[in-house]
Formats: C-alpha cells, structure tokens, sequence
C-alpha cells in the first residue's frame, strides 16, 4: 500500500502489521527494529531507514527506558508525517512538526494506557512480572525463560504498538482523504 492509497480492509491491514511486527520480534529479537519494520513495510516506506532502529532496543541500549516498540510506531510517524530537511532548514515550525508531534502523543498516550507505562521497565514488569537487565547473561536467560521473547513478551507488545500506531497513521490519512 503507498501513502497516497488507504486500504480497502482496514481490520485486515492492522492484523497484518500487528502479525508482521509480533514475528519479526520473535525470530529476530530488536523490538523497535521489529515494530518499525513491520510499518515501513506495511506503508510502503524505504526500508533503508530500519537502520535507525537499532540502537533503541529494550529500552535504547538495553538500559530499560522508553520502551523501543512504542520508539518504532513514533519513527514511522516521523517518517511520514515529520518535517522533511528542507523544511526544517526554511524554519517550517508549525503545521508538519506539530502534525507529528500531535500523532506521537496520541501513541504515547494509548500505549500507555494499553501497558501502563512508556519505558522497558514498566512494561517488562506489566508483561513478565519485573524488569531484567538484558546486559547481565544470567538476567538475558532469566527474561527469555520469563517468556521474554515467547508470544505473551515482546512479541505481543511490538504486535501491540504497530498495530495502535497504524490505526493513528491511517486515521491521519483519512481524516485528509475526507
């Protein structure tokens, strides 16, 4: 689907980004990698841009803070409705950036609701029943014996977030269709 389309089975289209993002946390781990590369697919956006993902995992650089599935839906956002280089270089402050800094709240604010906090901690708490510092071996085999990368971990929640932010993008575009 490119941007300039909406698709004709939304239901459909939000269980495939939910499905695409839940695998590819599974089977190769990197939950904003997972969870962006399920919308770039999903919208039809470079894939060149995964690389930016990387860095964001189990709450940027394992360290626990904000969540990196919930970093990946506000990527996409970014990536379609943020400023664009000449627009932020001609001082563009108003309708782009706050477009996306609107839909980037929403996200927060419904993934929040959905898991109880915005970082890797409460959400590994909310979801395995405490925090575990994927630095230390001993807490990595703990996290993935706790269900860390099974269906009801990660997964799940990478589901979880593509699917809220793209509700809000195809909301977004639709609201422009009309």
């Amino acid at each position: 689907m490119g941007l300039a389309n909406l698709p004709r089975d939304r239901k459909e289209f939000l269980e495939n980004v939910s499905r695409k993002a839940f695998y590819y946390e599974q089977e190769y781990h990197g939950c904003c990698e997972a969870t962006l590369l399920a919308l770039l697919e999903s919208f039809n956006i470079p894939l060149t841009h995964l690389k930016a993902a990387t860095g964001f995992a189990a709450g940027i650089g394992l360290r626990g803070l904000t969540c990196g599935a919930l970093c990946g839906g506000v990527m996409a956002i970014g990536l379609i409705f943020g400023r664009s280089y000449e627009d932020y270089i001609s001082h563009d402050p108003a309708k782009k950036r706050y477009v996306a800094l609107r839909l980037a709240k929403n996200l927060v604010d419904r993934f929040r609701e959905q898991f109880g906090g915005t970082t890797c901690k409460e959400v590994q708490t909310r979801v395995l029943g405490r925090w575990y510092d994927l630095w230390d071996q001993d807490q990595y085999r703990m996290f993935n014996e706790a269900g860390g990368h099974d269906p009801r971990g990660c997964p799940s929640v990478c589901g979880k977030a593509a699917r809220l932010a793209a509700e809000i993008i195809l909301d977004e575009l639709s609201s422009r269709k009309a």
